[in-house]
């Protein structure tokens, strides 16, 4: 198996001080934006299991299938957790280069 072949590649980017925070800062927003987002649709996955959304009325669910989502929901919230504190970790930062 050969190495691979990478080109050198150079590009001319500048950007200033006042730029890089403003990517910086857009970047926390976006990935905020999306974990509102995981949230909500979690939010939604139980609604629909209680049948507060758009299950038809009189429709039973089982216990098991209750406990099932009620820790895949938990598993992803404590994973949007984790990524929160990474986001706050990264605006400390920021605010720290500010400063």
């Amino acid at each position: 198996m050969s190495q691979a072949n990478i080109p050198n590649i150079t590009p001319e980017i500048s950007i200033d001080r006042d730029d890089v925070i403003n990517l910086l800062l857009a970047s926390i927003a976006l990935e905020e934006l999306g974990l509102a987002h995981i949230i909500n649709a979690e939010g939604e996955k139980i609604q629909y299991v209680l049948g507060t959304l758009t299950t038809p009325p009189n429709t039973m669910v089982e216990l098991d299938d209750l406990l099932s989502i009620n820790d895949n929901v938990q598993s992803t919230l404590e994973v949007v957790l984790k990524k929160e504190l990474l986001l706050q970790t990264k605006l400390k930062n920021i605010i720290d280069i500010l400063e």
